[in-house]
């Protein structure tokens, strides 16, 4: 099943509508979908080294605009949905200090869930949820997904068939940790939060 699945990825990555494909899953990535676009972008560079740019310029653009989806998910739904369960449950005050740590430290949060496993769906709705100066949120998410997204794409433009190879070779491996990162992920938020 995981080689047919890889296999699909592959043609996929060739298709005309690549781009396309992965434009939307890196805008839906980066506020409610919990798979993340590298998935598509390995192959996608794999299979067209020359597009490895194009590939990382357009799922960082798509995903700093899914990020500020999330981010507008989290604003405008905090009144009427997080507000009176934070104070339906008594949180309310630990809230507010909550949103005075992610006001000092925000674009820290952001940079680091925008490089990193971490999903990053959860960090653009608290960030909307905390009213995060949207410019620092759009200054933080471009900053650190193009840097995870280039550097994706660069090191597979740069070392290319070899790392097809060992793809190949190890993807129960790599899925099992791709997976276990993923959760990992989930775990930590719910230690943090």
């Amino acid at each position: 099943m995981l080689r047919g699945l890889y296999d699909w990825t592959m043609n996929l990555a060739g298709h005309r509508h690549a781009l396309a494909a992965l434009a939307l899953v890196s805008f839906i990535e980066s506020s409610v979908f919990p798979i993340p676009p590298d998935i598509l972008i390995i192959p996608m560079v794999l299979a067209a080294r020359e597009k490895a740019w194009r590939i990382a310029l357009v799922c960082t653009i798509a995903s700093v605009l899914g990020g500020l989806a999330g981010y507008g998910i989290g604003y405008s739904l905090y009144e009427t949905v997080g507000k009176p369960l934070l104070d339906f449950y008594g949180y309310g005050d630990k809230f507010a200090q909550f949103q005075g740590y992610y006001h000092e430290w925000g674009a820290w949060i952001v940079g680091g869930a925008g490089l990193t496993p971490f999903p990053y769906k959860v960090i653009t709705i608290a960030s909307g949820v905390a009213d995060l100066d949207l410019i620092v949120f759009t200054v933080a998410s471009l900053l650190s997904r193009g840097l995870r997204f280039f550097i994706v794409a660069g090191l597979l433009w740069y070392f290319g068939e070899p790392i097809r190879i060992f793809i190949e070779k190890n993807l129960g491996l790599l899925a099992s940790a791709f997976f276990v990162l993923l959760f990992g992920g989930f775990v930590l938020i719910k230690f943090l939060l």
